[in-house]
């Protein structure tokens, strides 16, 4: 059993900056593929980035790509999400999601192939 805590979350304005962490308890971390995904309002929750065990392999989804940066620290059993230039279209809820497996980069964008959900963090981007 794992749990997720995200942190990081908050306002800002187009064009800035925000970098979410995701805080895991247990001493296995590095033996879980990480995600990110988010959630807006009256929509399903979408992926947004995944990191592999090591930290060697990420993936992105193409809202991402360029702006986003996934990484990990193994040794502080930590998952990070760098946002750069947010756009208001970025606002969402966003959740970290652990995965007790090896990950493929089809596995890794999909909500069902996760195991473990923290509780999200807001991000609102004003226009």
């Amino acid at each position: 059993q794992v749990q997720l805590v995200e942190s990081g979350g908050g306002l800002v304005q187009a064009g800035g900056s925000l970098r979410l962490s995701c805080a895991a308890s247990g001493r296995t971390f590095s033996s879980y593929a990480m995600g990110w995904f988010r959630q807006a309002p009256g929509k399903e929750r979408e992926f947004v980035a995944a990191i592999n065990r090591s930290g060697g392999s990420t993936y992105y989804a193409n809202s991402g790509k360029g702006r986003f940066t996934i990484s990990r620290d193994n040794a502080k059993n930590t998952v990070y999400l760098q946002m750069n230039d947010l756009k208001p279209e970025d606002t969402a809820v966003y959740y970290c999601a652990g995965r007790v497996a090896i990950i493929t980069a089809r596995q890794a964008t999909q909500r069902d192939e996760y195991d473990y959900w923290g509780q999200g963090t807001q991000v609102t981007v004003s226009s």
